[in-house]
């Protein structure tokens, strides 16, 4: 979980992202969005795609499975999600590829 908070910041601030910004966009204050990247709060799937949706990237570019943002298996049930829809010819938004 703390790799997570620490690539958040990391890639935040490589696009000159405030936090104030980010909790901004994400309908929380800056002490609520500084508990994420200092990683005092579980990143949920919720969470991560709101962040990487403002960031322009992919969930797995802040958190791989490897790294277990959660312990709630979300990251497991959104790569099987993926999985299903490939399998199935469901369309995939090109940003959660």
């Amino acid at each position: 979980m703390k790799i997570c908070g620490q690539n958040i910041r990391k890639i935040r601030r490589s696009k000159d992202f405030t936090q104030e910004y980010m909790a901004f966009e994400m309908g929380i204050s800056q002490k609520a969005y500084s508990d994420i990247e200092n990683s005092k709060v579980k990143i949920n799937l919720e969470i991560l795609t709101k962040i990487s949706d403002i960031l322009e990237i992919k969930p797995s570019d802040i958190c791989s499975i490897s790294h277990k943002c959660n312990t709630d298996g979300s990251e497991d049930k959104y790569q099987g999600l993926l999985e299903y829809m490939k399998k199935n010819n469901i369309s995939i938004p090109e940003e959660y590829l």
